[in-house]
């Protein structure tokens, strides 16, 4: 079993119990949290990242999202995730943290050809 010790976290550095530490100096405790916001477009299937804003709390992160990312009305679906409860892997673990999954061929379907009627696969 591989164990994971570090995470990364972008522009953050990490305090000693392996959590972002996201403190500095000239931070004020009246200062909103940081929300990352996740769109899908009309014409996608996922959602993907736009970027970040800040926000009272969840209702004015979407309404704030909504004004920021989707000015010409191209949204379908908005999400907003509270910044400290994302965690994510260091990149420079991906060898290790991948690694397992090199050796199962089967759960590569690289070996047959897809119809052309199939899409989205």
């Amino acid at each position: 079993m591989i164990a994971i010790r570090k995470f990364y976290y972008g522009d953050y550095g990490e305090s000693k119990n392996g959590t972002a530490d996201i403190s500095s100096s000239n931070k004020t405790k009246n200062e909103w949290p940081l929300w990352e916001v996740f769109i899908r477009s009309k014409q996608g299937l996922d959602h993907k990242h736009a970027g970040s804003l800040h926000a009272a709390d969840a209702a004015m992160a979407i309404e704030n999202a909504r004004d920021v990312y989707t000015r010409r009305m191209e949204g379908l679906s908005i999400w907003v995730v509270e910044s400290k409860y994302i965690h994510a892997s260091n990149p420079d673990d991906a060898d290790a943290l991948y690694d397992p999954a090199n050796d199962k061929a089967y759960r590569h379907p690289t070996f047959y050809n897809l119809p052309d009627a199939v899409k989205h696969m």
